[in-house]
């Protein structure tokens, strides 16, 4: 089975080969045969980005068309995967049927190909990030991917949070990705801030990318769904910001649910207050819906793989962590 790979956006294939070689070589231990897009293969740059937009896209496209390949990874996020949006074929994606994961900043291809072409894509990992983990990829990462991805099985299956997690930032120019220790933290389980019991659509998003294609054509439909969203990196002023666009949009007075995945880097400047009581503020004390914070599907390790449109429920008691089901398989036999 191949894995296509694919850079959207940043080239940090160029920028950190050492990492990028070593996350293919963990993709070929799982049993994958790798087949790296030209693009992304030829180590071009223009800096911040690989390639113009319909180069990129072309790259893409390419993969998704070649029969080796099964599914498409992508090697990192960035901020300018909405570049390819224009120049992708969404008919010749949605007969492909092939399984398309990333996180971040592919969000925006996430939204583009759940609205132009209606197929499930992936929110999970990329291949510098996740499955360039040092010494190797963690096992509750892979396992969630492989579950996510190859698994049909009909059963209802809950998911549950990793025993331990990690923010802990390890520099790519540098040895300190293969040379320092990952630190953990135990994991408390996923926090409830509002109460409820819930069953319905996930839609997954990057919190900023999310707030970026506001007023475009893929913005999503969020109607009666339970919105997941992540933050690489903010302060409480810019949280307040992204979270308070959402709010001015009517997304709280549409969703059935809010998940809130933790942060990676959150630096606080002396607000006598939480991130979590930030949202609570935004969103509304009366939220008639539940709201879950401290997710694992997110730029923290471990990471979680989920669908896009998949059908979940959410059970949420304040003072118990939060539980949540998958309803449905992600893939289709």
């Amino acid at each position: 089975m191949g894995v296509g790979v694919f850079t959207p956006s940043m080239p940090a294939n160029v920028l950190f080969p050492e990492k990028y070689q070593h996350g293919l070589g963990v993709i070929k231990s799982l049993g994958f045969e790798v087949v790296e897009g030209h693009i992304t293969q030829s180590g071009v740059s223009e800096g911040y980005r690989t390639a113009s937009p319909q180069d990129r896209a072309d790259e893409f496209m390419r993969l998704i068309r070649n029969p080796k390949v099964h599914a498409l990874v992508s090697t990192i996020g960035g901020n300018n995967s909405s570049s390819l949006i224009p120049f992708l074929d969404f008919d010749e994606i949605r007969e492909s049927r092939k399984v398309i994961c990333g996180y971040s900043d592919v969000t925006s291809l996430h939204l583009a190909i759940l609205k132009h072409s209606g197929l499930r894509t992936f929110y999970g990992p990329a291949v510098m990030p996740s499955f360039g983990e040092w010494p190797t990829m963690l096992d509750y990462t892979k396992d969630s991917f492989l579950i996510a991805t190859m698994n049909s099985d009909k059963a209802v299956r809950e998911i549950k949070p990793p025993a331990v997690w990690s923010n802990h930032f390890r520099e790519a120019k540098t040895d300190a990705w293969k040379t320092m220790a990952r630190d953990y933290k135990p994991n408390p389980g996923w926090a409830v801030l509002r109460d409820g019991d819930i069953e319905g659509r996930l839609v997954l998003a990057n919190l900023s990318t999310l707030c970026s294609n506001a007023g475009t054509d893929i913005f999503p439909d969020l109607e009666n769904k339970i919105l997941l969203v992540e933050t690489m990196s903010g302060t409480a002023a810019t949280e307040e910001r992204l979270f308070r666009h959402l709010e001015r949009m009517g997304v709280f007075d549409a969703i059935s649910g809010l998940i809130v995945g933790k942060i990676e880097d959150y630096k606080t400047s002396g607000e006598p207050f939480s991130h979590d009581e930030l949202i609570l503020e935004i969103v509304g004390s009366e939220a008639k819906f539940p709201i879950v914070t401290g997710f694992d599907c997110s730029h923290t390790n471990p990471m979680l793989t989920l669908a896009e449109d998949c059908l979940i429920s959410l059970s949420a008691r304040t003072n118990t962590p939060a539980q949540f089901k998958v309803i449905e398989p992600m893939v289709a036999d």
